[in-house]
């Protein structure tokens, strides 16, 4: 027996914290009965079903990284019909979900997989993969960007620290963070007086999006899914 979002984590379907949220809002069933947060299923003999679609077991494992425009949100389903990165990857062979998240105004690079442990991995804290970001801004820069290479603490009280802060233009930084807390590049720089006019995540670890197009995505290599998992 495992817990009901393991399960679904496992085969596919959805990262674990997404699991855990599609059991609080009542689209998961087992054996015809809505889950509750904290329940177990047998894997090979209860059906667990998600939005009435039966939890099937998935045995190739796909890895993608896709470049996400702006406008478009990180998730897989929208009831308000607006377009989701699934619009984006259904030419992708298995059902594939987002490592992570990508606010719907920021672009740029976003892991996927059908790998439920590779997902839980990349997305653990103690793994904490770095990411880089491209951020136009509009601000006096001088200071700001001497406050962002400090330890900082937003405004719910969480305490972080931007591993490099770089000035790249008028008005560019390229900022690369461990922490991922939600919206922490524009909380950062709001903090530091800076309004932030495009957001684009570039790297994650030493993977790239190469010469992707908005809206394209590509494999990723042996070489980058090593990396993703070992420790940084």
């Amino acid at each position: 027996m495992d817990r009901i979002q393991k399960i679904i984590s496992a085969n596919g379907v959805a990262s674990r914290r997404e699991a855990e949220r599609m059991i609080t809002a009542g689209r998961v069933t087992v054996n015809g009965a809505v889950a509750k947060l904290g329940d177990s299923a047998d894997a090979e003999t209860d059906e667990i079903r998600v939005d009435g679609q039966a939890v099937t077991r998935s045995n190739e494992r796909v890895y993608i990284v896709l470049n996400k425009p702006r406008g478009v949100l990180t998730t897989m389903k929208d009831d308000r019909g607006r377009r989701t990165v699934a619009d984006l990857t259904r030419d992708v062979p298995g059902r594939v979900y987002p490592v992570g998240r990508l606010d719907y105004e920021s672009d740029g690079l976003l892991i996927m997989t059908n790998d439920g442990e590779f997902a839980n991995r990349v997305m653990h804290p103690s793994h904490e993969v770095p990411k880089t970001y491209a951020v136009a801004v509009r601000g006096e820069l001088s200071a700001a960007v001497e406050v962002l290479r400090e330890s900082m603490t937003l405004d719910d009280g969480a305490s972080v620290h931007a591993i490099s802060v770089e000035q790249t233009g008028e008005g560019a930084l390229k900022i690369t963070i461990r922490e991922g807390r939600n919206r922490q590049i524009r909380r950062m720089c709001e903090q530091c007086g800076l309004e932030v006019r495009r957001l684009s995540r570039v790297a994650e670890g030493t993977v790239t999006m190469g010469r992707l197009k908005p809206g394209e995505w590509r494999y990723l290599t042996k070489a980058e899914i090593r990396q993703l998992t070992i420790d940084n």
